[in-house]
């Protein structure tokens, strides 16, 4: 069934099978991570979910296509890590809101993208993975036993081909355990965030080094190649700084109400694309299911085994490894890898900004 929304003359909203099969494909990437940052911080579950229902929707239906709605993982993966706290993750994200929508405004992501190579994206991404990775290993050994059941449903994914969807296998598994454990589900009223979590004590030198990493990505990953891929997969022209500008409202609108920075992302489209997904209809699908997720199934997350979701997050960090080296060209591997290492080693803000230095001057060089 197609449903032709009158206010935007190009846009069929197409509820078929496909679409809800479409919606998995972005699914893969956020709950995961969402669960997560929920059952390890201080942020409700409940409300970062509803976060992202709406946005699935609202940006879905603007654009008129399967766009994603992803957390902007940089962050993620520093919150994850104690690196820095729930509130220094916010603060970040604001920055992150005010940034991108000024660059989105004023149409300059073309002039500062030229300055950010994409083998520095890739090094920051492969950053990433690598805390998301050790931070994974970390909490796997807390319940060797939950940890191998884990891994067993993730192997059993690979053997039958559907690696991709071993995170959500895993997740799934979980969840089942949590919800035996938590037996009758509730109707749950999400409540506002606590703003204590913004404090002047948040705003710190880590609070722009995570923002700072999380740009470099933000823009490679979720304006640039998101905005080829809309292009590409369903023939829709949105420009890199329009993607920007409505990052930057995400986030400016949600995060200091309790939600988590927002991000798109390359993945989610090519995830939703690859599942199915052909209209925004894979949006409202996907909202819909975080919301009610959010109402009625959110004292799951609270018993969610934590080492399973380490298991979880090792899977997410080494699909996102794998990608950032397969998007880039085999002599690009040590600058890659070089970069990510100082991203663990030290923090994600002098990668980015060492990258960017280092590959502006390997630039200069080679152009003489």
């Amino acid at each position: 069934m197609a449903v032709s929304l009158p206010y935007r003359d190009e846009l069929a909203v197409d509820f078929a099978w496909n679409e809800f099969t479409g919606a998995v494909g972005d699914s893969v990437t956020v709950l995961p991570i969402v669960v997560a940052v929920a059952r390890l911080t201080d942020l409700s579950l409940a409300l970062v979910l509803v976060w992202f229902g709406v946005f699935q929707v609202v940006w879905g239906l603007y654009y008129a296509a399967p766009l994603s709605v992803e957390p902007m993982k940089a962050l993620a993966a520093l919150l994850l890590a104690e690196t820095v706290t729930t509130g220094e993750a916010l603060v970040a994200g604001v920055l992150l809101g005010v940034t991108l929508l000024a660059i989105g405004r004023t149409r300059s992501l073309d002039r500062v993208s030229q300055y950010i190579g994409a083998p520095v994206v890739r090094g920051v991404q492969f950053g990433v993975a690598l805390v998301l990775l050790s931070t994974g290993v970390e909490l796997g050994l807390g319940n060797p036993m939950l940890a191998g059941v884990a891994v067993g449903v993730a192997a059993l994914a690979a053997v039958t081909r559907r690696w991709n969807l071993s995170a959500l296998a895993v997740l799934g598994v979980g969840a089942a355990i949590a919800a035996s454990d938590v037996g009758t589900l509730g109707l749950t009223i999400p409540s506002v965030g606590d703003t204590a979590l913004f404090t002047p004590a948040t705003v710190t030198l880590p609070a722009f080094e995570a923002a700072a990493a999380q740009l470099a990505m933000t823009v490679g990953n979720a304006a640039l190649a998101t905005s080829v891929l809309l292009s590409d997969y369903f023939g829709r022209d949105v420009s890199a700084d329009e993607l920007a500008s409505s990052m930057g409202v995400m986030n400016l609108v949600s995060v200091p109400f309790g939600g988590l920075p927002m991000c798109h992302g390359s993945g989610g489209v090519a995830g939703k694309y690859a599942f199915g997904a052909r209209t925004a209809g894979a949006n409202v699908v996907l909202g819909i299911g975080y919301v009610l997720v959010a109402l009625f199934a959110v004292d799951v997350a609270a018993a969610y085994p934590v080492s399973m979701l380490g298991v979880v997050l090792a899977l997410i960090g080494v699909q996102l490894g794998r990608t950032s080296l397969r998007e880039v060209g085999g002599g690009a591997y040590p600058f890659v890898v070089a970069v990510g290492m100082v991203g663990v080693l030290v923090n994600l803000g002098v990668a980015f900004v060492g990258g960017v230095g280092v590959w502006a001057v390997w630039e200069w060089v080679s152009r003489d």
